[in-house]
């Protein structure tokens, strides 16, 4: 592990939910399933689920903080738990998903510590707040088969977590709850049109087709980062064009059989605003792909007002730039 990379260790009940909210977002080098916490060396999945070993499944993530911090880490954490729950998570009952933020070192206990005591002091759930946060214990790194389980069983990752109750629950207390007549108030027209009835607008004449400052466009409704001008390139087609999300959690993909085609909707993860459309005509050096998004759907933060916005934590997304390189 280089010398600037750092690990954070959490239990959320199946680890196989608990890979995929972290992977792939910049900074984040590896995301692991396996058992920490017990008092038995190299457990198995087998030897955990018996609730004999003391063992709780979990995640080790290898992550770089000059680009990912802790207390994100942290944050997206208790967004995928019922931290109340004392027994276990959702359809998984027994100490081995039981929830726990194990830290590495003195900073890591302060920063989860104090992420605990706000959460507590949010008033967002109704019953103590019961996740430990205990010393980390060696790692043992789970069987190839619980590794990356989204990928590898996509299909039945999917049903599971849908139906162990973990989706809704993420989407109840997680989610942005929208007012349409208050979204009618605070939107223009062709925003809501945009976003809440899934309209498209002009190409050629929208606010962002052509801007080339430096920048990340936000979510206009839940103000959610959603893309780079780093990675905004002009398509020719009318609309921005961005080869990727900033991260890819961000943003959720259906295949939308509107208007006699078959194409893939781009929408947003906390507001489930309407975007637009991922084509895979995009630069093949960059992935090959297009997210054709419609301006009324953004808001562009300038890269010098990211700061005082809350969005300095994604300045490093610039500084490949400012250093030349």
């Amino acid at each position: 592990m280089k010398e600037q990379f750092k690990v954070a260790t959490f239990a959320g009940g199946c680890f196989w939910c608990m890979v995929e909210p972290f992977e792939e977002r910049p900074g984040i080098i590896s995301v692991q399933s396996g058992y920490t916490g017990g008092h038995t060396a190299n457990p198995t999945y087998m030897s955990v689920i018996t609730e004999t070993t003391g063992h709780r499944e979990a995640v080790q993530i290898e992550y770089d903080p000059n680009k990912f911090s802790y207390e994100r880490l942290v944050g997206i954490f208790w967004q995928q738990i019922d931290p109340t729950d004392a027994g276990g998570q959702f359809a998984d009952r027994g100490e081995s998903y039981k929830t726990a933020i194990y830290y590495h070192d003195e900073e890591q206990k302060r920063t989860a510590e104090t992420s605990k005591r706000e959460l507590e002091q949010s008033g967002k759930f109704n019953a103590p707040i019961v996740t430990d946060i205990l010393p980390a214990q060696i790692f043992y790194k789970a069987e190839d088969k619980h590794q990356d389980y989204h990928k590898t069983n996509s299909f039945h990752y999917k049903r599971y977590k849908k139906g162990s109750g973990r989706a809704d629950f993420i989407k109840d207390h997680w989610g942005v709850k929208k007012n349409k007549n208050r979204l009618k108030e605070t939107l223009s027209d062709i925003q809501y049109h945009v976003t809440q009835e899934n309209g498209t607008e002009r190409p050629f004449q929208n606010e962002y087709y052509d801007l080339e400052g430096d920048g990340i466009y936000v979510d206009i409704v839940s103000k959610e980062p959603l893309f780079s001008s780093e990675d905004k390139y002009d398509a020719g087609c009318g609309w921005p064009s961005f080869t990727k999300p900033i991260e890819k959690q961000q943003v959720n993909e259906n295949v939308d059989t509107s208007h006699g085609m078959r194409r893939t909707e781009v929408r947003s993860e906390k507001a489930d605003s309407h975007l637009g459309h991922v084509f895979d005509d995009g630069p093949v050096k960059q992935g090959g792909l297009r997210y054709c998004i419609n301006s009324a759907a953004l808001e562009f933060i300038p890269k010098e007002d990211m700061e005082k916005r809350g969005y300095g934590y994604l300045t490093h997304l610039f500084h490949n730039k400012e250093a030349g390189t």
